[in-house]
């Protein structure tokens, strides 16, 4: 057997029936295909604009926890502008709603971050900063490696939590999946 690729489809073809003209890729390992890493998304709404006093707090921490999840073990990429952060990427309608979308080689390396770093000051202090939002807020979910997830993927994946409930495709941290078993 012999796997190639035509473009984004991946077809197993028999050795025998193999016919030389066709554009295709040999895919030297399968083993690629079968790894993951985790993506997430949060959001949150601000009570005010991050240049407006109220802000402040949070503002002035954020090249630091920034840089600390950069930092972090399992760490491998996070949305940011030319500014270093993403608070100035408008996602969504209402201005005043910030994205942040991530990538991590597992959870339990975003986990450590999270809960476990000095970026749980900010998780405890969120009301001084934050309104409480009603719908899905965080999102999880396993992403093939090499791939990076778009603003879009992850609105969606917050949609579907919040119509869905946690499932393999997207989870919480109260709930999380494991990364789709490898063959």
């Amino acid at each position: 057997m012999l796997w190639i690729s035509f473009g984004s489809v991946l077809t197993i073809i028999p050795l025998k029936g193999f016919i030389s003209h066709y554009n295709a890729i040999i895919i030297d390992t399968i083993e690629s295909m079968n790894r993951y890493h985790l993506a997430q998304i949060n959001i949150a709404q601000a009570k005010d604009s991050m240049q407006s006093p109220v802000m402040d707090g949070f503002v002035k921490r954020l090249d630091e926890i920034n840089q600390l999840a950069e930092q972090s073990e399992g760490f491998i990429w996070r949305l940011k502008t030319e500014q270093g952060d993403a608070t100035g990427i408008n996602a969504f309608e209402d201005d005043r709603l910030i994205i942040n979308l991530s990538l991590w080689n597992n959870l339990d390396s975003l986990k450590h971050y999270v809960y476990q770093s000095v970026h749980i000051d900010l998780i405890q202090d969120k009301k001084h900063w934050f309104n409480k939002i009603k719908p899905a807020h965080l999102a999880l979910w396993w992403i093939p490696e090499g791939c990076i997830p778009s603003i879009e993927q992850g609105k969606q994946k917050l949609q579907y939590l919040q119509n869905h409930g946690a499932s393999a495709s997207v989870f919480t941290f109260a709930k999380p999946y494991p990364h789709p078993e490898t063959t």
